[in-house]
């Protein structure tokens, strides 16, 4: 019976792993691999180097974070605020490797020293608001106000993470929720 390799998988989790903690510079093979608990060899079965790697971590975390968010968001029908609800629920409990928020402002922040991370952020941003403006257009009718919601929802996924600021004696949770019910209104 031949040896269990580790699957590729695991190689891209653990790397998203890394980036998330430390940047693009904390993923590294051998580190990788003693975190894995093998030997860095079976790296090279599946990958030719660490930028193979790099750029399959950034593979997983744009089909993950996009066309899986949507396709879970349109598999439950409904019209579009139902849609936006699910979206809702699914982004707030992002907790995956690759659709986690550490993730995410990582990715973001190798994007400002990388142009080829930059272009995919924003062909990955842009497919978020796009399908944001469709499930809003589909209940507003003023361009204006699609791409204002569009935006404050997108924003709030990304910027609530910077804000320290109380709210009146309300929880941040409860305000996020008035945020969706006024969003959806």
């Amino acid at each position: 019976m031949g040896a269990i390799r580790t699957p590729r998988s695991k190689w891209i989790e653990e790397g998203l792993r890394a980036l998330s903690a430390g940047g693009p510079e904390a993923v590294r093979i051998e580190p990788l691999a003693q975190a894995l608990g093998v030997s860095k060899g079976g790296f090279y079965g599946y990958f030719r180097n660490r930028e193979a790697l790099l750029a399959e971590m950034l593979d997983t975390w744009e089909r993950e974070v996009t066309e899986d968010v949507v396709e879970r968001a349109e598999s439950g029908g409904g019209d579009a605020r139902a849609k936006l609800e699910r979206l809702f629920t699914i982004v707030a409990a992002a907790d995956g490797t690759a659709a986690s928020v550490a993730a995410e402002l990582a990715i973001r922040d190798w994007a400002r020293r990388d142009e080829a991370v930059a272009e995919r952020l924003r062909r990955v941003d842009n497919r978020r608001m796009d399908y944001l403006r469709s499930l809003f257009g589909a209940f507003c009718a003023d361009e204006e106000e699609v791409e204002v919601r569009s935006l404050l929802t997108f924003s709030s996924r990304i910027g609530t993470r910077f804000i320290a600021a109380d709210h009146g004696g309300r929880s941040r949770e409860e305000v996020m929720l008035l945020t969706r019910k006024w969003l959806l209104r």
